[in-house]
């Protein structure tokens, strides 16, 4: 990655199909055989809770590299309060410049741009190992649950990241996963008939069959 050698815009509609098959390259035999990221943000669009304001793409050659977007959520806090929150992703890094520094870069910047447009936290499923570096922490150090979670369970990829200091102060209470990311299996595989075939593997490390 070299002194910025890219660009940051907002996603236009006209760069759907290509960020939408990014996206599949980025996430393809990732956490399962295939992936399902690549049709959940082709339905993320049309959702309510989604940010067209926090939607962005980077780009390098003429080409697309990567992307990040965001998705209005609440807590639903332990003293009856809706606390608006929000949460974000797929974020995604074409695979050959996977960890080198530009998946920082686009973090960083939509991160800004939220925080600059008044949104106060951001809860996350992630790797502390990655997006502490941007200022995450567990969500539990905040005093905020992640749902339908076990109390027992183990919670480390609950991330959250205050965006204005001392927001979720005096707050505790359960984060709801916009329903938009829940997508049916036999979706993703018709929509993935769009893009050129790609082989399914199991592999370890992957979360889900």
């Amino acid at each position: 990655m070299g002194a910025q050698d890219y660009t940051i815009r907002l996603e236009e509609e006209k760069d759907y199909r290509a960020v939408e098959n990014l996206v599949r390259e980025s996430f393809w035999n990732v956490y399962r055989p295939g992936c399902s990221e690549h049709y959940v943000l082709h339905t993320l669009r049309n959702d309510p809770a989604f940010i067209k304001e926090l939607d962005f793409v980077m780009e390098k050659d003429g080409k697309f590299i990567g992307q990040n977007m965001f998705m209005k959520t609440v807590i639903e806090s332990d003293d009856g309060r809706e606390i608006p929150v929000l949460t974000m992703g797929p974020i995604g890094i074409t695979p050959e410049l996977k960890r080198k520094g530009y998946g920082k870069a686009i973090l960083d910047h939509s991160l800004e741009k939220a925080s600059e447009m008044g949104f106060g936290a951001v809860l996350f499923e992630g790797n502390i190992d990655f997006y502490g570096k941007s200022g995450f922490d567990y969500a539990g150090k905040f005093g905020i649950r992640y749902h339908d979670l076990p109390e027992d369970a183990d919670a480390s990829f609950f991330l959250c990241k205050e965006l204005k200091k001392g927001y979720l102060d005096g707050i505790t209470g359960v984060y709801q996963t916009p329903k938009g990311y829940y997508v049916d299996d036999s979706d993703v595989e018709a929509f993935d008939k769009n893009f050129p075939p790609k082989e399914k593997k199991k592999l370890p490390g992957q979360i889900f069959d």
